[in-house]
């Protein structure tokens, strides 16, 4: 992800943070740290699936998995201004996941395969019964 540093209405043009060579692909993306952290609050907390069988023929433990605790790392591009201020973004998410305990430090991007990504935030959600 990089900045949006630009715009010529008249021209219909984009300036980016980056290199764009002719061809590329842009995605535009819109921070929604609540709507995230909360869809996978729902994602872990759902029950299992029925359709898991032991081996013996019964099904197995359905019971929802809860999240126990969770650490969010966000890029130090990113920092609190976007999100109204210091550790906004941390409290924001510790809103939608509930009342688990959060631990949160900001690193220099994410690095994904071969590339490395800025702008982004990853939270690991660590589960049990």
């Amino acid at each position: 992800m990089r900045h949006l540093i630009g715009l010529d209405p008249r021209r219909g043009g984009v300036a980016v943070a980056d290199t764009v060579a002719p061809g590329m692909r842009l995605a535009f993306c819109l921070r929604d740290v609540v709507r995230n952290c909360t869809e996978i609050r729902d994602e872990v907390e759902a029950p299992a699936p029925q359709a898991f069988l032991h081996t013996r023929g019964d099904a197995l433990d359905a019971a929802p998995k809860r999240i126990q605790w969770a650490i969010y790392v966000s890029c130090s591009g990113r920092g609190g201004p976007p999100f109204g201020g210091t550790s906004a973004e941390l409290k924001l998410a510790q809103h939608a996941l509930g009342k688990v305990p959060l631990a949160g430090f900001f690193a220099a991007g994410e690095i994904a395969r071969q590339h490395l990504y800025y702008q982004t935030g990853v939270l690991t959600a660590f589960t049990g019964a």
